[in-house]
């Protein structure tokens, strides 16, 4: 039988939905209170009447961009924390950088769910190689490590060959850091003769878990799952012995959008993952946009847990571009596609096949209309100061992937 972290995972769908929208009303009434960023953002929002996701679509998307913004201009985080120095534990540094603080409850980022998804039970030893300094992964999954009750050993990164002697004098029951990383240990291992046979589960993230390093791992009889996690957000989604889908985490509330807008996409279609936390009182952010590209699964798992799954990572949805020296980003493209509800669907396909800069937008729309390609071309024009051209598609022909810009040039 299934085993589950807590009775949260399988609660009924409408129970979990209802208790959702209870803690966003409270997430973003603390928010406001709080964070002086969201106090600006969040003007206009009555928490009260946040009842649902129509609801909450109304609610501007922050994106990662305007967090790099904001703390550049008000350290540390931009006003969009609640709380400041001595209730944060530590404070980390990602790409920007932008400053991410770790609040000092356990579990802060609600990574014990994912491990213990991935076979890892209390009294385990994990051996964790993700970096512990600057960027808080490797804090990330050693406090969920804790929080489980499993003995973790710091790994860190590098150093491949001490890596292999830490797991054969220690015989860690599994393994968490990146797919690529366990590879080159699992190597080195075989390299140096060195067997490692009680490796039998991995947690792995930071990069895309391709085919071919699962079936790796699966030749070695170690399991592999993998957890889609973020500095800003903690856990998102991840993955159960199933292996059909990410199943989203009980402490987040999870969009899809289409890239550029806060709008939701139809069922199934590919859009940008926005999330608000749902109890995090130190970081409260609401429809927090992570620029990654997902899209829904239809019904529950088969291994029990019924919150909603997503594909996983598939792709990114900032798809901003340069045409003849003018950024062209999709937040414009929406702009003009949403002057006409005739267009289902659109894209704007740039390619340069004399050396020139050329664009075209592809609409999705029943039957040719003279008239309107003309007035969306003009809309085009306005918005963007650049001349297209339009080219008329059948309702579904453009492929599902989540692109608003295909750039399609050449540029080496």
């Amino acid at each position: 039988m299934p085993e589950y972290f807590d009775n949260l995972e399988t609660r009924d769908p409408e129970l979990r939905e209802r208790a959702a929208f209870a803690a966003v009303r409270t997430q973003i009434a603390h928010a406001k209170a709080n964070a002086p960023a969201f106090r600006s953002v969040l003007a206009a929002v009555d928490p009260a009447l946040i009842l649902d996701r129509s609801a909450l679509a109304h609610i501007p998307v922050t994106r990662k961009s305007e967090l790099l913004l904001r703390q550049q201009v008000e350290r540390p985080f931009g006003g969009f924390s609640a709380s400041g120095w001595g209730a944060a534990a530590r404070v980390f540094a990602s790409p920007g950088p932008i400053y991410e603080p770790e609040g000092r409850r356990p579990d802060y980022w609600r990574l014990a769910r994912a491990l213990f998804a991935a076979g890892f039970r209390p009294g385990d030893l994990v051996h964790n190689t993700f970096a512990y300094h600057f960027t808080p992964a490797g804090s990330m999954l050693e406090s969920g490590a804790h929080a489980l009750g499993c003995t973790v050993f710091p790994g860190g990164t590098g150093q491949t060959e001490m890596q292999v002697q830490a797991m054969a004098d220690l015989k860690p029951a599994g393994y968490v850091g990146t797919p690529s990383f366990l590879r080159i240990i699992l190597d080195k291992a075989d390299e140096l003769g060195v067997p490692l046979p009680f490796l039998r589960k991995a947690l792995v993230s930071g990069e895309a878990f391709l085919p071919v390093l699962r079936n790796n791992l699966r030749t070695r009889r170690i399991a592999g799952y993998q957890v889609y996690a973020t500095a800003d957000l903690g856990t998102i989604a991840y993955e159960s012995e199933a292996h059909d889908g990410l199943i989203v985490d009980e402490g987040v509330l999870v969009e899809l959008v289409r890239p550029g807008t806060g709008d939701p996409v139809a069922p199934g279609e590919v859009g940008e993952v926005v999330v608000t936390t749902l109890f995090n009182g130190d970081y409260p952010l609401v429809r927090f946009g992570t620029g990654d590209l997902s899209a829904a699964l239809p019904g529950a798992s088969t291994c029990g847990r019924t919150n909603m799954r997503i594909k996983g990572w598939m792709g990114r949805a900032d798809q901003t571009t340069k045409v003849k020296g003018l950024f062209v980003h999709p937040s414009q493209i929406a702009e003009v596609i949403k002057r006409y509800p005739q267009i289902a669907r659109a894209r704007l396909v740039v390619d340069n096949p004399d050396g020139n800069d050329r664009m075209s937008l592809h609409v999705e729309m029943s039957g040719e209309d003279s008239v309107l390609t003309d007035a969306v071309k003009a809309s085009l024009r306005d918005v963007t100061k650049l001349r297209s051209e339009v080219v008329v598609r059948a309702i579904g022909e453009l492929p599902n992937d989540g692109k608003v810009i295909d750039d399609m040039r050449k540029l080496d």
